[in-house]
């Protein structure tokens, strides 16, 4: 398919429909599949760099195209320009109504599709910031095996009411609660500073899944010893940092040993 951008030229470059939405989907790998749900603004380099690590684990991954232009890297431009496309959307919920975005429908059906076709006991579903809580809401398909939230940002609000709301109806979370009470775990990351993914939403996963909820929290405080900064966001792409040791990099082992563990639990 034509268009592609280079950063991508690795994947195969396909288009899925269903819903009556058709949306373009990169496609890499091989192995159960795990659903990477980009951030914004898009499917960034980091993304694709992410996206690789977790195929080299005997994995495929799906990255379906949600907004943003495809290949770009993140800037304060591409952001700005993103979130206005995203404020139109009907399929995004931005703030809280007790209702999850319309998106995950779409998103469970090719979750489906990803199975079928490549097997394995479920699929995997990681969102990021805009996405984060996706998977969430994804879990009420019993597809979905191994769902991870990474610096969940919606909905948004100023109301403090919405710093602990999970974005899904209460129907949708009583479901969710009990896939956990039957062996679901749910993971999540998210920096401790981070105003755009409030703590209080962890704890509400905690109070509400109790150990079935993994939430891990890096410590991005004044004079952290990491160094991370006070708005550090993006746990596995832009505030990655790759050293031995490091919260971050013991976040991208853990991540990745348990979209292998739950998805290829004989290898």
């Amino acid at each position: 398919m034509k268009g592609t951008p280079e950063v991508l030229q690795e994947f195969r470059k396909e288009s899925f429909t269903a819903l009556n939405r058709t949306r373009v989907v990169y496609r890499y790998g091989t192995g159960p599949s795990v659903l990477i749900l980009s951030e914004m603004p898009g499917i960034t380099p980091a993304l694709v760099t992410f996206a690789k690590r977790v195929a080299d684990q005997g994995l495929s991954v799906t990255l379906p195209h949600l907004f943003g232009r495809d290949g770009n890297s993140a800037n304060n431009g591409e952001f700005l320009k993103t979130f206005g496309e995203v404020c139109i959307s009907r399929e995004f919920t931005l703030f809280a109504t007790g209702k999850s975005s319309r998106v995950t429908r779409w998103l469970n059906e090719l979750a489906h599709h990803e199975h079928e076709t490549n097997g394995g006991p479920g699929v995997g579903v990681i969102g990021m910031c805009l996405t984060g809580g996706f998977a969430l809401a994804m879990m009420v398909d019993p597809v979905v095996v191994a769902p991870v939230l990474s610096q969940p940002s919606l909905p948004v609000g100023r109301k403090p009411a919405s710093r602990h709301d999970l974005g899904i109806s209460d129907d949708e979370l009583l479901r969710v609660k009990a896939r956990t009470q039957n062996g679901v775990c749910v993971q999540g990351y998210r920096f401790s500073g981070d105003k755009l993914s409030p703590g209080e939403r962890f704890q509400n996963l905690r109070d509400v899944l109790g150990d079935a909820f993994l939430g891990v929290e890096i410590d991005s405080s004044l004079n952290n010893e990491w160094g991370y900064p006070a708005d550090a966001h993006s746990v596995f792409t832009e505030g990655q940092d790759n050293k031995p040791g490091s919260p971050t990099t013991t976040a991208m082992e853990q991540v990745l040993s348990f979209f292998s563990q739950q998805l290829r639990p004989t290898a």
